[in-house]
């Protein structure tokens, strides 16, 4: 077949399917008509568009005004077309045949799927309207088929391109040429740019991997002889490639350039940051070397911003949960913590409230170290990039900023909890994280930091303990009948079936057995009787029994429901919450 990419230009734009012809309206002001923009919002992605020379919807979604699925279902009402949403879309492999990757690439055009009976090929491009670029795909087709054009956001074209034409750096062939110095064509044609050394290319090899395999951290783990790379999926780590010793050196270096690193320092541990786009996305990095006995230690935390922003109605909670946490943060002056361990997905949490709470009538301001995710309209401090500020004098800042909200990252001493509970009550919302192991241990806690149980009470809204467990795959999942006692610890009743279901591992899953994670949630609210037990120092039995009577749970409560509705493993459940005190569960786990 010729390529795509040298066919002349022969099909007129009537091969595209009807919509095309739709008069246009301008975008901006179809925007403001339905409260989407303002004058003043337009205004600023009008300058910049004209500094920048790039489509107005893309710099809508790069200032933050809109988000991509927004512009995307305006564009396509704007211009007649349908929209897509590519990450929910499953392309057709012959569809994808038709158009080579490096065209689909370049020109951002994706395809989706070939009717061969109706004679069409469906496509996704940001811009529906690029005659050139469709006009080749026709010339190319000779034909044969009828372009039907869908609308998708550019970030999201390009990701699909990626992910499903296979983004497979050749690593191997990159090593290949670091050892024998042949320049290995594959990679330098999936880099999609001019000649770049090989060390550069593996770096950007080993961060496309990454990425695809939905990565949390990145480990580069130099030993005696060579260097072990391990990925942490879904909260697990897991070794992905070992390289020999000589390798590490230059990519090393190349890691501390891109992080802003000082390359000549050796001795002493180093922090950085990296900006790249990937996959069609920008995706951060925050970055840690460390001195080992065998070298640097170095690891990389992904920040991927479309990742690490999940609405709180698809966090999968029960209707109650839900409803526990907007009557929290329905309380216009208190504290809210969220507690668990690192990695258990609190500042997933914590943005998932304040998207909920950023309305143009509040003021939010936060104090992070250090700011993980970009949120627009709210006014985020970066502790990690001040010398000058601490939590504890950053709360006293803040609250010289007129803030209704404030979000402090974590409380980790006297002083800070101090001035959290000072900002409570003089009527703001606080939201805050606290390392402990359960919702109700927050409260010993906060009193080793200094907090009287006087001050407290009345101020304390409510405490979300969280634990993040493995999800099994659909595709693989295996079940397996359990005896009667177990199925009574897990509160399954005698007339039902006792079957849960186990990890078993296929190709989507990668041989793992499970993809993705869940949250469990415990949500302990205060009320009046809560503060009144409080306030008089009452044990935390007593209290635990009385916000049990009011329909609190904890987390292995949260995690047998998980359980027995088959969406992890018993084993996964006990390995993230303890349930050894459900003694009928302890054959199960030996088994």
């Amino acid at each position: 077949m010729t390529s795509v990419a040298e066919a002349p230009s022969a099909t007129p734009v009537s091969a595209v399917s009807a919509g095309s012809a739709t008069k246009r309206r301008p975008l901006g002001q179809t925007l403001i008509e339905r409260g989407l923009l303002t004058e003043d919002q337009l205004r600023i992605a009008l300058m910049e568009q004209k500094a920048q020379g790039i489509p107005l919807g893309k710099v809508l979604v790069a200032l933050g005004f809109l988000t991509e699925a927004t512009l995307r279902e305006t564009l396509a009402e704007n211009l007649g077309h349908k929209q897509m949403d590519l990450s929910r879309v499953v392309p057709n492999a012959a569809a994808m045949r038709l158009i080579p990757r490096d065209f689909a690439k370049r020109h951002l055009v994706f395809p989706v799927t070939v009717d061969e009976e109706e004679r069409t090929l469906t496509l996704a491009l940001p811009n529906p309207n690029d005659v050139v670029t469709l006009d080749k795909i026709s010339a190319d087709l000779q034909g044969r088929y009828r372009l039907v054009v869908c609308i998708a956001a550019e970030g999201e074209v390009a990701g699909a391109i990626d992910l499903h034409y296979g983004h497979e750096l050749s690593i191997d062939g990159i090593l290949n040429e670091i050892e024998t110095g042949e320049i290995d064509a594959t990679s330098l044609e999936n880099a999609g740019r001019e000649y770049s050394g090989p060390v550069v290319r593996l770096i950007d090899a080993i961060l496309a991997d990454a990425i695809q395999r939905r990565t949390s951290d990145i480990h580069f783990e130099p030993e005696a002889g060579f260097v072990r790379i391990r990925y942490r999926i879904d909260g697990v780590l897991r070794q992905i490639r070992a390289l020999h010793a000589k390798f590490w050196p230059p990519m090393a270096v190349r890691l501390k350039i891109i992080a802003g690193m000082n390359i000549a320092e050796t001795r002493a541990p180093q922090d950085g940051r990296i900006a790249l786009i990937l996959n069609g996305r920008q995706i951060d990095f925050r970055a840690a070397a460390q001195p080992t006995v065998h070298g640097e230690n170095f690891v990389l935390r992904i920040l991927d911003r479309n990742a690490g922003m999940v609405a709180l109605e698809k966090m999968n909670l029960l209707d109650r949960q839900i409803e526990d946490i907007e009557m929290m943060i329905a309380r216009p002056e208190g504290i809210v913590l969220v507690t668990g361990p690192t990695g258990s997905g609190k500042t997933t949490t914590l943005y998932s409230i304040l998207a909920r709470l950023n309305k143009e009538g509040v003021n939010i301001m936060t104090l992070e170290d250090p700011v993980e995710y970009p949120l627009p309209m709210i006014r985020q401090s970066n502790l990690a990039a001040s010398n000058k500020m601490d939590f504890a004098s950053g709360i006293r800042s803040l609250m010289r900023q007129d803030p209704d909200i404030i979000l402090v990252g974590e409380i980790r001493d006297a002083e800070t909890a101090s001035q959290a509970l000072r900002a409570a009550m003089t009527g703001h919302l606080v939201f805050s994280t606290l390392h402990t192991n359960s919702a109700m241990g927050s409260i010993p806690r906060l009193q080793d930091l200094g907090l009287t149980a006087e001050l407290m009470a009345g101020s304390l809204i409510g405490v979300v303990g969280q634990r993040l467990v493995r999800k099994l795959c659909t595709h693989c999942k295996k079940p397996h009948e359990i005896d009667r006692d177990t199925a009574r610890a897990l509160n399954i009743p005698d007339d039902e079936p006792a079957t849960l279901y186990q990890a078993e591992g296929c190709v989507h899953c990668d041989y793992q057995g499970y993809k993705g994670r869940l949250a469990l949630l415990e949500i302990l609210r205060f009320d009046e009787e809560l503060d009144d037990l409080m306030a008089r120092k009452a044990p935390l039995r007593d209290m635990l029994r009385a916000a049990r009577q009011k329909g609190f749970t904890t987390l292995a409560d949260d995690a047998i429901r998980r359980v027995v509705a088959g969406q992890t493993s018993l084993e996964e459940a006990a390995r993230v919450v303890d349930l050894t005190s459900l003694g009928a569960l302890s054959r199960e786990f030996q088994n």
